[in-house]
């Protein structure tokens, strides 16, 4: 080991000296002054929405709305082996998409009278398969899109579907609603609130949004800043029927509405 000269002593006792932090005054002496930090406020929520909430529901209670008897839980066979039976969720969520509940339902009794499996869509030509589901919305897309999401849970999923809200969104054809609604039905699993035309509506409508939202997916990530999670599977089931029967895109019947004076969109005269 080599010992240090005296100009590296000389330097060192140098960069000792300048390292020293200079002394402060007591005069300019700084103090810290610690502040309370503000509670956060309360969680923002809209006015009036639990008593709204409540009469929606017994405008539901009958369970007669189009969703209840032809909707995507009353689609799919409820005997078929479970990997059958999610399979079926998947194909009713994708064909109801821009369609109603009355010719989703038709579809797919068409199909499972063929026996609805991934390798009997497989095996199936696209002629057929879209005489089949005609007439539902954009069915030529429909028919692209249900043959390259069954190939691919054949390859990649084994023929059953994804248990994730990722995955799901990645199938061709699958959108965020249809995600959280297999994830629901197929998997009894709350991964989000699904939200289709009748939810976004409706709670535009009935403000239960900040501010008004011009998508479902905007609506959806809105809903779930606020709403307790307990309530997110009932949403879809219980807007949808309501949005069918009462609270309808054009010509709302405000008159027949329990929430008519407490809905800041309806229609009072």
């Amino acid at each position: 080991m080599c010992a240090a000269g005296p100009a590296a002593r000389r330097l060192g006792r140098a960069g000792a000296g300048a390292s020293r932090a200079p002394k402060r005054s007591r005069r300019g002496k700084s103090i810290a002054i610690a502040y309370e930090p503000e509670p956060p406020g309360p969680k923002w929520e809209p006015e009036n929405w639990r008593q709204q909430l409540e009469r929606i529901r017994e405008m539901r209670r009958a369970r007669d709305a189009p969703v209840d008897e032809m909707g995507v839980e009353k689609c799919y066979d409820s005997s078929a082996p479970p990997q059958v039976m999610r399979y079926q969720v998947l194909l009713s969520l994708m064909l109801s998409s821009q369609t109603k509940d009355q010719v989703t339902s038709a579809a797919m009794l068409r199909l499972r009278q063929r026996g609805l499996t991934v390798d009997s869509i497989l095996q199936m030509d696209d002629v057929t398969l879209g005489q089949i589901i005609y007439p539902v919305g954009f069915w030529r897309n429909k028919v692209k899109y249900i043959k390259q999401t069954t190939a691919i849970l054949k390859q990649k999923y084994g023929g059953d579907i994804p248990s994730t809200v990722e995955e799901l969104v990645k199938l061709p054809g699958v959108g965020p609603k249809m995600a959280h609604l297999a994830m629901n039905i197929a998997w009894n699993s709350v991964s989000g609130i699904a939200v289709d035309t009748h939810v976004h509506r409706i709670t535009n409508r009935l403000k239960w949004v900040k501010k008004e939202t011009r998508y479902p997916e905007e609506t959806r990530v809105a809903l779930e800043d606020w709403l307790p999670r307990d309530l997110w599977r009932e949403l879809n089931w219980l807007l949808v029927g309501f949005g069918q029967q009462t609270c309808l895109p054009v010509n709302p019947r405000c008159k027949e509405c329990l929430n008519q004076d407490i809905c800041p969109a309806a229609k009072r005269r």
